[in-house]
């Protein structure tokens, strides 16, 4: 008898982890292509060349050297997309300086938060974006009295920031302009960046990302060159990039997602990096991809949704899309069904991951069967290992449904100066816990069915609210859901279906209810149902279900406290 098939897989490759920085992956594309486009970004008049793309990095890597930052030390960076995030994405990695990223959603007391935990010397902001007048939040933050001239800061709430840097090139109150950061790094600098990259090495720290932080304060995770510049590069492998696709970027860049999937994958293969505007706008990524021929388009779920459902969307030519990347959340099999037929994208990639995995460990490839890539987040990626455990910590029969804990080159260092939840996340053997609840099949493709918390207990059986959600999105008025669990005296939690229907439809709860009992069992009928317009998002299109239970637990307690 053959024995158990464990759930455990581990990925090879014949393609070795590379061994670069951030700083040598461009170097190599600037000289190899250096003539070939690198960065597009229509809505700034940027079209410019590996070779054009790399000299501005230099002189703002230079800029940044004048202005005595030392590496090792943090810049923050708070600003929707624009050419000059890339150029400090690449310019803190050549002058060895650590980037943190700040979300573009943070108000002045996060930003405060995120700057005085990881000890930021220098922040880069963006004067405002839509209702955000950053500009503003920094003043408050850091009073008049207390900013020198070219932005130099004395700071007693923020002892270790030394430096503000404005986008644009217009002089600025109390910050130094970027385009004045450039003009110091074309004067003679006593220290060259050159001289600096020559002591660096990949397995340095070069990016803290904050997680979202839906409970509690958010935490840095810390990754390093060797982190993202691999993960970078096997994403890409898994999409088959090569230096003639034109990538289309509309996922932020503060998040892996757009600086790790999109900008080193595309880097690391000479590929074409194009930004259809600051922060996603459907029509405007409709009409970039048609315009610039992107063979490539990245995305959450909620953004291909929304593009999809777009009233101009026939207009668009998009047969030019080949691949590109579904992620970030779960993916409704529907909808990754629509994007392969209807917007081209027949070797469209499904990845799974977390940030703190730098983030992808597991991947469709362009040729795995559609049925694969519309069920399952593919085979573990290269160089990475996966177990799915039990609640005591037990490797799980194949097929099985357990906690997903992922080890290898791409697990981050840890959390910034966070010594007690580093090791409640990584174990003693090396082994990140993600929280999500996962299996994997016999030919060792992973589905995941949910996270820990929002798993629903009711009456003592387990419901995956993922799988109610796919059965849902099969309804014909059905546009978006999303299933919680709301607290119940009786049975400990009940399921609550929350629905945006499409648009010129109409439908009934009981509708909902009589849908479910016709082809699942009883106990994962929902007992309420609640019609939405949207759902509370994330800045990178995520849902948040907690609020979304938040939500709802107050209607109801609203509805008790009228009927009582």
């Amino acid at each position: 008898m053959l024995p158990t098939l464990h759930s455990y897989v581990c990925g090879t490759s014949d393609q070795p982890l590379v061994y670069l920085t951030v700083s040598d992956a461009l170097e190599q594309a600037a000289a190899q292509y250096a003539e070939r486009e690198a960065l597009v970004v229509p809505h700034q008049g940027v079209r410019w060349s590996y070779a054009r793309l790399l000299e501005q990095v230099d002189i703002v890597a230079r800029g940044f050297v004048s202005l005595g930052l030392k590496p090792g030390e943090r810049v923050g960076i708070w600003a929707p997309n624009c050419a000059e995030w890339v150029v400090v994405q690449f310019a803190t990695a050549r002058a060895g300086l650590i980037l943190v990223n700040i979300n573009p959603a943070y108000r002045s007391g996060e930003l405060e938060y995120a700057l005085r935990k990881v000890g930021c010397a220098a922040l880069v902001f963006a004067p405002r974006h839509k209702s955000s007048d950053y500009a503003a939040m920094v003043r408050e933050l850091i009073p008049q009295s207390a900013r020198g001239p070219g932005g130099k800061v004395s700071c007693e709430a923020l002892p270790e920031l030394r430096q503000l840097i404005q986008l644009g090139n217009a002089p600025t109150v109390g910050a130094l302009s970027f385009g004045k950061l450039a003009q110091c790094g074309l004067s003679a600098a006593p220290v060259t960046p050159e001289a600096v990259t020559g002591r660096l090495n990949p397995e340095q720290s070069i990016n803290i990302q904050f997680t979202s932080g839906t409970t509690g304060h958010p935490k840095g995770a810390t990754l390093t060159h060797f982190n993202i510049v691999n993960n970078g590069f096997f994403v890409g492998e898994a999409m088959r990039l090569t230096p003639d696709d034109r990538m289309c970027i509309p996922v932020p860049l503060y998040h892996c997602f757009g600086m790790v999937l999109g900008v080193l994958a595309a880097v690391t293969h000479g590929a074409v990096m194009v930004f259809p505007g600051e922060s996603f706008d459907a029509q405007s990524v409709l009409e970039t991809v048609a315009t610039e021929r992107c063979t490539v388009l990245h995305g959450v779920p909620t953004m291909f949704i929304a593009e999809l459902a777009h009233p101009r969307f026939a207009e668009f030519d998009l047969s030019c899309l080949r691949t590109g990347i579904m992620a970030g959340a779960p993916c409704p099999i529907a909808v990754m069904q629509r994007v392969a037929s209807e917007m081209h994208m027949r070797e469209v990639t499904i990845c799974y991951g977390m940030t703190e995995t730098s983030p992808v460990s597991f991947q469709t490839t362009v040729d795995d069967p559609l049925d694969r890539r519309v069920s399952t987040v593919g085979r573990v990626h290269p160089h990475v290992q996966v177990k799915i455990v039990d609640q005591e910590g037990l490797v799980v029969p194949r097929g099985m449904a357990g906690e997903l804990l992922t080890r290898g080159y791409s697990v981050m260092r840890g959390y910034w100066a966070d010594e007690p939840r580093t090791r409640e996340a990584i174990d003693a053997d090396g082994w990140m816990h993600t929280g999500d609840l996962a299996t994997i099949d016999e030919q060792g493709y992973c589905n995941i069915v949910g996270r820990l918390k929002d798993m629903i207990i009711r009456g003592g059986e387990n419901i995956y609210p993922r799988e109610l959600e796919e059965f849902l999105f099969g309804h014909p008025d059905v546009e978006d859901v999303q299933v919680v669990g709301i607290p119940d005296p009786r049975y400990g939690e009940e399921i609550c279906a929350c629905i945006r229907v499409r648009e010129g439809s109409v439908i009934t709860e009981d509708e909902i209810r009589t849908y479910v009992a016709a082809r699942l069992a009883r106990y994962k009928i929902p007992r309420y149902v609640r019609f939405v317009s949207d759902f509370p998002m994330t800045v990178t299109g995520k849902v948040q279900k907690f609020r979304i239970r938040e939500q709802v637990i107050a209607e109801l307690g609203e509805r008790t406290e009228a009927t009582a």
